[in-house]
């Protein structure tokens, strides 16, 4: 029996509650396949995507979570190639995790939520081909196989992004954290969906990964599930996508472009089901999205903090990157929360401040012992805190966080050396710019300075933002989001302008930062578990 190995600290950013933070030590599995019956379907699959409910394999394992140790035993389907023409079957195929029962007594998963958890990074491939239980997807980068997700540390990009997708997140003491397996561990269904990303290219060495196709995948896995309604265990209206860094942003994209007729065309092509592709929840951390305006964000954010490179930031650059930012969010007419009024680039320090920075070091020095409190306020004296409320100012913010992780700009490469530039490339074509700002200063020798004409719709297909100003999909109707406060691997204001954008849709959202984590942070793991189970009835 395989042991999923945890270690605690009080919850933050919860109600008191613990993290469960797990460190996936395997899963052994019992013999073969069994029967089971299937209730009565009330959608009509594709031909050849029928689910087979007769098909898996049992496993037995054993989960720490905050409230202990729990045995479970589920039922493992797949993988299941989950479109009728797949170009890579290896990337575009999902398993399925239904518990039946957990610390001995029976679970019945028909009527449970969904957790639908990509584990994307750096808009990599992600595969089940391998998979043999719950939150076993593999990471992929430079096209080959990572660990699987959940286990052992997670791999770092040059840049300094942690690629831990939506199954493998680091808690607060520094462990990983599955929530497809803390998912089976309370009860609901755990779907880990691979996909297709930008470095995977074919015998002719066309990159068949690029945009569009990690979110046409995602959602063709989402119309698989939909389309065998009554048959695959679970409720397939109460589908919670979940997903970190490029993975969080294709959470989003799911949740913000539900049956797009956009996407119909890609979808065709791969031969997904005829059936929604809406999501009812999107839980996204750290999202790397909005790309065409995440320079400007990010030179707002950071341009005036050092490189962890160590060469000096173009401060030309950086200005003019703030300028394209400050007419960008003007042009949003975003409100903040608490009545704070329309965010723009003149106020946005004081509303990150007011409503993210300061409640979240406020939460982390409550959370202390008096002597621990003491000791880092010592340590970091431009903190006041005073009745439990930490105040302090951006610039002093900026400081403490030190380094910035990423050159300028951060995503779309003068050199075209940015994995961004990667996504968006075409046919034999490996990276392409995707602004006019960084095309104008390419330094790679292009002879042209325009655009390609596909740019545009590219950048639509992949930006939630997009489809949330335009409002003709189906939306997700309840949003997580969540970021660390020193995560320099984007800026915060990409998550902040989610959240309001979300909230402006009339959607409710639950958007929260970690005190000085990093990227891929997820302290509140439990708390989101809970949040599922509220939210889904």
């Amino acid at each position: 029996m395989a042991t999923v190995e945890v270690s605690r600290r009080t919850m933050l950013y919860g109600m008191g509650a613990l993290a469960g933070a797990v460190a996936v030590a395997g899963c052994s599995s019992s013999s073969g396949s069994t029967s089971s019956s299937s209730s009565s379907s009330s959608a009509t699959p594709t031909t050849g995507l029928v689910f087979d409910p007769t098909t898996f394999t049992e496993k037995t394992t054993t989960i720490t979570t905050d409230a202990g140790d729990k045995k479970v035993v589920y039922k493992f389907f797949g993988p299941i190639t989950y479109v009728t023409n797949p170009s890579d079957t290896e990337h575009q195929s999902l398993t399925i995790s239904v518990p039946t029962s957990i610390d001995g007594t029976a679970v019945d998963a028909t009527d449970a939520p969904i957790v639908f958890a990509n584990s994307v990074g750096g808009y990599m491939p992600a595969s089940v081909a391998t998979a043999t239980g719950v939150g076993e997807a593999s990471m992929q980068m430079g096209g080959m196989g990572g660990a699987p997700a959940g286990g052992g540390a997670p791999p770092q990009a040059a840049g300094g992004e942690v690629r831990s997708g939506g199954n493998a997140m680091l808690n607060a003491g520094g462990g990983m954290v599955s929530l497809a397996k803390l998912a089976v561990a309370a009860g609901y269904v755990a779907v880990d969906p691979g996909c297709r990303g930008r470095s995977l290219t074919d015998a002719k060495g066309t990159y068949y990964g690029v945009a569009p196709a990690a979110i046409v995948d995602l959602k063709a896995a989402v119309r698989y599930l939909r389309s065998n309604k009554g048959r695959v265990p679970g409720n397939t209206d109460r589908i919670v996508s979940t997903g970190t860094s490029a993975g969080g942003a294709l959470s989003a994209l799911l949740g913000a472009s539900g049956d797009s007729a956009a996407y119909d065309p890609y979808l065709t092509a791969v031969g997904a089901a005829k059936a929604s592709d809406a999501v009812f929840a999107s839980g996204d951390w750290c999202p790397i999205t909005d790309l065409e305006h995440a320079d400007g964000a990010y030179e707002w954010n950071w341009g005036t903090n050092p490189s962890s490179t160590g060469a000096p930031v173009d401060q030309t650059v950086s200005a003019q990157l703030r300028q394209q930012f400050a007419t960008y969010q003007a042009g949003l007419k975003l409100n903040g929360s608490n009545d704070f009024g329309q965010i723009t680039a003149d106020n946005y320090n004081r509303y990150l401040l007011e409503t993210y920075l300061q409640p979240s070091a406020s939460r982390y020095l409550a959370a202390l012992s008096a002597t621990d409190r003491a000791k880092y306020l010592a340590a970091n004296p431009f903190i006041t805190y005073t009745d439990q409320k930490a105040t302090f100012s951006w610039a002093d913010y900026l400081t403490h966080v030190g380094v910035r992780k990423k050159s300028t700009p951060a995503f779309d490469a003068f050199d075209l050396s940015a994995g961004e530039n990667n996504e968006f490339g075409l046919g034999t074509t490996k990276a392409r710019h995707f602004t006019d700002y960084s095309m104008s200063k390419d330094t790679t020798g292009l002879t042209t300075r325009r655009l390609d004409k596909d740019i545009p719709d590219a950048l639509n297909l992949m930006n939630p933002m997009y489809h949330l100003g335009r409002g003709d999909t189906e939306r997700a109707e309840h949003w997580w989001i969540r970021l660390g406060t020193k995560d320099s691997d984007t800026a915060l204001t990409v998550s902040a302008n989610l959240a309001a954008a979300v909230s402006a849709r009339g959607e409710t959202v639950d958007h929260r930062m970690y005190w000085d984590a990093g990227h891929g942070a997820n302290e509140d793991a439990a708390d989101f578990i809970t949040w599922v189970k509220k939210i889904a009835g």
